[in-house]
Parts: structure tokens; C-alpha cells; sequence
């Protein structure tokens, strides 16, 4: 698998964001909440067909902003420019813009006013959002797919390499500084490749997508739980609801808990691929009792 360095990424999208302004496209959102879309069960759907699942692109990577009125997601265009679309309720119509060109693997912090984009990111300002920032020297030759931050500003991240043999890792904010990365724990270093991390806000649950031998297919959804003690459980498979025999992958939960949103690829690569959600209720179903 061939990657395109962080550094030329970060480059190109600082270039980007400085020199090209973006206008607002009003679009049609039926009322309700979730754009207007009507909640699934316990069997996965495609998430607002037509809305941000849409015929001619390539849609992926979505989830909403903590006020529940913004919803992210990475779109592939006509040129094959990965963008980050957001729609959003803003002077009292629905809107679609691009927040920032050339990304892939966003993330959004809990209170919802940083955007994380591998080991760079962006921040929400009074007119919208700010140029590609670096994380920091700790970050900047740390391949990282991608990034989920708690809301005590833990960083828990995935690492790009040639083997794709480093597990997961997490780097705790202390006294306003990142220490060095560590290890979650053998359990995140299983199988072909782990990745995509999603940590709950609290920290009692991390999600991310994996190639194990347990798996219903290419790349399969697991789930672990924290202990009261601090260390993390087992990867479980969230089962054959959720996985197939083709590849699962970003998983992302609703602020408001109730939705699990993930991608779903029908074949290598991304040129089938659209982005499903489900009830969140098998996030409690597959907790340790």
C-alpha cells in the first residue's frame, strides 16, 4: 500500500487553506434531527442517501459536530481531491461547504472546536476555522493514519508503516504537554493491521478496525472496554451485524451516544464504499457484565 508522506499533505493543505476561499452551497435538509434522517435498528444503514451519500462521488468518513446541527465527512471529487465537506444549520438554512482540501482521517475532538487530520489539525474560529496547524515536534515523523482525542486531551492514535506491525498508542496531556506515546497493550497489536482508533470521550471505550483471523472479512469493526483499574480488555468483534465479508472501517459514535457510524467498502479500495450507521446499543450489549 502506497502513501502520500504527511509532510506533503500538510504542505499542500496549508497552501490550500491560505490561498482559496469556499462558498456556501444552501441544500434541502428534510426537518428532524440527524439531517432529517430516520434512526436505524440494530441492522446497519446508509447514512442520508442523497444528501451526503451521493451517485458520481465517493463519500466516507463521516460523523457529527457536539452540537448534533454539523455533519463531517471526506468527499473524493471528479479530479479524485479528497476534501472535507461539512453541513451545517447556520443563519437558519442548511448549508454544504469545504473545510479543508487534500485530507483524509479526520477526527473531531468532543466539544467539537478541533478537527484532527493525521498529526496535524485545525481549529474553529469566529469565522469559520483556522490554517493547518502541526501537532507538535513530539508528532511531526509519526505516520499517523489517524488520530481521537478524549476530553482530557489524550491522544490515542494509529501508526502507517511498511510491515504494519505497531499497535495502537496513546499519549496522555500532562500539565499542558504530550508525553511520549505509549503502547495500549499487545491486544491492539493482533493481526494483519489496527487502526482508525475512536476513543468514547471518557476514555471507557476505544473502537477501531482491524484484520484478524477472527473476522467476518478484509477489515472488521472491534470494540475494547477500560477497566476500573485502567487497563483495556480484549478487542471483541462487534459481530456479523456490523461486519461482513467486505471491509468496515472509521468507526465514529454520535455525540449523543445513540449511533455508531462507520464505512463500509464492497470492494478494494474506495470506489465502493459509502458511509452506514446503526443503533449504539451494541456498544452496551458487548460490554464485560
Amino acid at each position: 500500500m502506497k502513501r502520500v508522506s504527511t509532510a506533503i499533505v500538510l504542505l499542500f493543505s496549508v497552501l490550500v487553506m491560505s490561498n482559496t476561499s469556499y462558498s456556501h452551497d444552501d441544500i434541502s435538509i428534510p426537518d428532524g434531527p440527524y439531517l432529517g434522517q430516520t434512526p436505524p435498528g440494530s441492522t446497519p444503514e446508509i447514512f442520508a442517501p442523497g444528501i451526503v451519500n451521493t451517485e458520481g462521488f465517493i463519500e466516507i468518513e463521516g460523523m457529527f459536530g457536539a452540537d448534533m446541527n454539523t455533519f463531517y465527512f471526506v468527499r473524493r471529487d471528479e479530479k479524485e481531491v479528497y476534501s472535507l465537506n461539512v453541513i451545517e444549520y447556520k443563519n437558519n438554512q442548511w448549508q454544504k461547504s469545504i473545510v479543508v482540501t487534500a485530507v483524509s482521517e479526520p477526527s473531531i475532538s468532543p466539544d467539537g472546536n478541533t478537527i484532527y487530520l493525521k498529526n496535524a489539525y485545525v481549529e474553529r474560529t469566529s469565522d469559520g476555522w483556522s490554517e493547518v496547524k502541526g501537532l507538535g515536534e513530539l508528532f511531526e515523523n509519526i505516520d499517523i493514519m489517524r488520530l481521537s482525542a478524549s476530553s482530557n486531551g489524550t491522544y490515542y492514535f494509529d501508526t502507517y508503516s511498511q510491515k504494519m506491525d505497531i499497535p495502537l498508542r496513546y499519549s496522555r496531556l500532562v500539565d499542558g504537554k504530550h508525553e511520549e506515546p505509549k503502547s495500549l497493550g499487545p491486544q491492539f497489536g493482533i493481526g494483519r493491521y489496527n487502526a482508525h482508533p475512536y476513543i468514547a470521550p471518557d476514555e471507557s471505550f476505544i473502537i477501531f478496525d482491524s484484520v484478524r483471523e477472527d473476522g467476518q472479512g478484509r477489515s472488521d469493526i472491534y470494540i475494547s472496554y477500560r477497566a476500573a483499574d485502567g487497563s483495556w480488555g480484549p478487542a471483541i468483534n462487534m459481530g456479523d451485524k456490523i461486519n461482513t465479508a467486505h471491509s468496515e472501517k472509521n468507526p465514529s459514535l454520535s455525540p449523543d451516544g445513540q449511533f455508531l457510524f462507520f464505512d463500509k467498502r464492497t470492494k478494494r479500495g474506495n470506489e465502493e464504499v459509502n458511509i452506514y450507521w446503526v443503533d449504539a446499543q451494541i456498544i452496551e450489549t458487548l460490554r464485560p457484565k
